[in-house]
């Protein structure tokens, strides 16, 4: 069988060492150069421990070498600054850093306090939510994975606003609760242990910068929702569960949610409707999707009123980041979906 060639640039944070196990085990691809200017010359192990079965080394960014498929895993405002020198390197680049997520320069400046400096491939790319963009992924050369929350946020609300059966001038409130490993391994006070330890903190109550995916994406047919966004550090490592709350238009029933739901996820392998009569997983639930690439959408009808209830969850390294970009890489390539992301979830865990 023959496989292509990927490197991975920045494959030292938690994203890269997730993308590494995956492409370690595709059937199809062969892990040519991981990168990282702090380890170079030395073993996967020494910050990916679980990879230690792997004798690979790091390479420096100057060593990079011509290959198939280039996966950038670079701290925002990187990937934009050196995109023409990894074109050169790879005819298919998968940006998972935001540098090309929004279709607009002038968000940049608002949510990343960045001045775009390619702002011609903006409208080249091709977002890597596989969901949404299958047919565009098939000939992309620039796909630029979203955000893990917004990722999470959009999939639970993209098929109710498509319907239409959302009131358009009523806000949509949008909670998301996220582990640690959302914050990359960087060592801050915040990361700290007896920082982390029971934590239910507030660390952005207000703008965060997944919003502007969130809004660019839900934007159906010209009309703007307004969207209001928050996030929550938990106490978890990995996951995210984003809770939305939207006003339905009259005479919509929990029938219709369903129907339009199965419409949704049909022939979408990674989407899976939770919604259960009893026991302790009724909903969407982080925790058992951890080393999946599975979302899962519920939801709840207010009985005494017309507000709707979306509650998604997925594993933010998984269907948030690294898993989202080997299912467009598969997509790319005309391969299964599925393909080298079979992984069951664990219970307990």
């Amino acid at each position: 069988m023959s496989k292509i060639n990927v490197s991975v640039v920045g494959a030292s944070g938690y994203v890269g060492g997730e993308l590494l196990r995956l492409l370690l085990k595709h059937p199809k691809v062969n892990l040519k150069q991981p990168t990282s200017e702090t380890y170079a010359g030395q073993l996967l192990k020494i910050v990916h421990p679980n990879l230690r079965l792997f004798g690979i080394k790091f390479v420096a960014l100057k060593d990079l070498e011509k290959c198939d498929v280039l996966f950038l895993c670079l701290p925002h405002g990187i990937s934009m600054n050196q995109i023409n020198e990894f074109k050169q390197k790879a005819q298919l680049i998968i940006d998972l850093s935001g540098d090309f997520r929004l279709n607009e320069p002038k968000l940049y400046q608002k949510w990343y306090e960045l001045n775009h400096t390619k702002p011609s491939l903006l409208n080249k790319k091709v977002l890597g939510l596989p969901e949404l963009y299958k047919d565009q992924l098939k000939k992309a050369t620039l796909i630029a994975c979203p955000g893990c929350m917004s990722t999470t946020a959009i999939l639970g609300l993209y098929p109710l606003i498509k319907a239409g059966i959302v009131v358009e001038d009523q806000p949509i409130i949008i909670e998301a609760k996220t582990g640690s490993s959302a914050y990359g391994n960087k060592l801050t006070k915040a990361s700290l242990h007896a920082e982390r330890s029971g934590v239910m903190r507030s660390f952005k109550p207000t703008a965060h910068r997944h919003t502007a995916e969130i809004i660019q994406e839900l934007t159906i047919n010209g009309k703007k929702p307004q969207i209001h966004f928050s996030a929550t550090a938990v106490e978890a490592v990995r996951g995210i569960l984003a809770t939305s709350h939207v006003f339905l238009k009259q005479g919509v029933t929990e029938a219709d949610i369903w129907i339009i739901y199965r419409e949704f996820v049909k022939n979408k392998p990674f989407l899976r409707i939770v919604k259960e009569q009893k026991g302790n997983f009724r909903y969407p639930e982080p925790k058992i999707l951890i080393g999946t690439n599975v979302c899962e959408i519920g939801f709840e009808k207010d009985p005494n009123s017309n507000r709707l209830v979306v509650m998604s969850a997925l594993d933010n390294l998984m269907k948030g980041a690294a898993g989202q970009a080997v299912q467009c890489l598969n997509i790319t390539q005309n391969w299964e979906e599925e393909l080298g992301l079979d992984s069951v979830g664990l219970y307990p865990i």
